[in-house]
């Protein structure tokens, strides 16, 4: 997301590293590169005006520090602004004094309301809640049908409802079934014990006064402690038109965007929460159900501007990671207790649980040590991960321990049995050794002992999202 803005943004603050100091010359031309750079994203066009006049009231006023040089001020006035924009602090999520507490996912037809209302089940059970899902679309057949699919996929209660059940002769209005299988899930809730009950509404292909009277009826009914809406990211200021005229009549509480993976511009996120007034609360960045993550506005910003997302990535490798596994290949690397190829293979297999490369790549600065490693990642051959693993698996034991006695016919064998050619096997053995060696002299040189005291201490605090 947002690769397109932050390359333009890189630019801008490139251009300005050549100057000795701000001026209002200076200033003037990097605020229309800046406002031309916003636009492009598709960012709303008030949005981008209010913006640039702040930043440009910062950046040639009392409040940029003179110790930074030129460059480093108007990165700093620019982050500083874009996070006020998005808002300062990660929005909390809000939670009933006394369960069951109702969610209402609200937003256009395809925009991604039943995935993200299983991926949001999800992120709720991890954290320790006992969600329910219920689909309160009677009209197309098979939204019904793929929130089964979905809450199956995510393990969780869903409250099905009988269609069928209404009394002989009876004519119920679709949108009075509605009200029934809303108001029959909340008591299921309650009778099995769920905390969260999670109400994936109907969509439409446009606004409508039809939609908006059924949203209506749901609000007064179940009185929601939250009230998303959901929009897809890629769509830009339909999203944010769309978000305007539901707030307007239902008082939305905060927004998931979805499809962020996607978006290369990033105009709705940056454009949203000054639309409407309401938060962004979570961010959806892929198929699985767990590429769902809390909006966090100052990592946000942080990718946006090229400065990576170091927190998020420490986070992802906690959740995901086997620490005590990933403690034990440490040891045995750095203090010389041989480093095999079953081990190079436990490690790719840890780094396969943090997704992509591509998408890891992309959480690390692209300055410093680390420029372009981001767009590089574009360019990985994920498929290369595959087929190491399928080399190394092709080894014997004996072969993996001591990649030594791997001869000519060895090689020939493992590449047939690996459907690799010869030169694969030889250049995966090539990259091990000489990660081998690099671990080995590391040992060597006494720094072993204070990486492995250092672990992943003095990282700082991590910012939580609110619960």
């Amino acid at each position: 997301m947002f690769e397109n803005l932050t390359d333009k943004l890189q630019r801008v603050f490139k251009n300005l590293r050549g100057q000795g100091t701000l001026t209002e010359e200076n200033i003037a031309e990097a605020l229309r590169e800046i406002r031309v750079a916003l636009l492009e994203a598709d960012v709303n066009l008030k949005v981008v005006n209010d913006l640039i006049e702040h930043i440009r009231a910062k950046a040639v006023g009392t409040e940029v520090l003179t110790a930074l040089s030129p460059s480093e001020q108007v990165v700093k006035v620019v982050r500083d602004e874009l996070v006020a924009l998005l808002g300062k602090d990660t929005a909390r999520f809000n939670f009933a004094s006394k369960p069951p507490t109702v969610i209402l996912m609200a937003g256009l037809q395809g925009s991604g309301k039943t995935t993200t209302s299983g991926k949001l089940a999800a992120w709720l059970k991890k954290g320790g809640h006992r969600p329910m899902l219920v689909s309160v679309d009677v009209y197309r057949p098979a939204a019904r049908e793929q929130l089964k699919i979905v809450a199956k996929q995510v393990e969780t209660r869903l409250y099905e409802g009988d269609l069928k059940g209404e009394p002989a002769g009876s004519a119920l209005p679709n949108s009075e079934t509605v009200v029934r299988l809303a108001r029959e899930a909340r008591r299921e809730a309650v009778i099995m014990g769920c905390d969260t009950l999670i109400v994936d509404t109907a969509g439409r292909l446009h606004v409508d006064e039809e939609l908006m009277a059924e949203m209506e009826s749901l609000k007064k009914l179940l009185s929601p402690q939250e009230i998303l809406f959901v929009a897809d990211a890629m769509t830009g200021q339909d999203a944010v038109n769309s978000a305007r005229d539901f707030h307007s009549r239902l008082s939305l509480t905060g927004v998931v965007l979805t499809k962020m993976d996607g978006d290369a511009r990033g105009g709705a996120a940056l454009s949203i929460r000054h639309v409407t007034g309401q938060p962004i609360k979570f961010i959806g960045v892929g198929e699985k159900p767990d590429a769902f993550e809390p909006f966090h506005p100052d990592r946000i910003v942080s990718r946006i501007l090229g400065m990576g997302d170091m927190l998020s990535l420490i986070e992802k490798a906690e959740e995901k990671l086997d620490r005590k596994k990933s403690e034990e290949l440490a040891k045995k690397a750095l203090l010389g207790d041989g480093f095999s190829l079953e081990d190079f293979r436990d490690q790719l297999r840890q780094i396969k649980k943090l997704g992509s490369m591509e998408s890891i790549l992309k959480m690390l600065p692209s300055v410093g040590p680390f420029a372009g490693m981001q767009q590089a990642a574009s360019q990985l051959d994920e498929k290369q991960f595959t087929r190491t693993e399928a080399i190394i698996n092709s080894m014997t034991p004996k072969e993996r321990r001591n990649h030594e006695i791997i001869s000519g016919s060895r090689r020939k064998r493992i590449a047939a049995g690996s459907g690799t050619s010869v030169q694969d096997v030889n250049q995966l053995l090539r990259q091990y050794a000489q990660m081998a060696k690099m671990f080995k002299q590391v040992g060597r040189a006494g720094l072993a002992k204070s990486v492995m005291r250092g672990g992943l201490a003095g990282m700082g605090s991590r910012q939580r999202f609110g619960r």
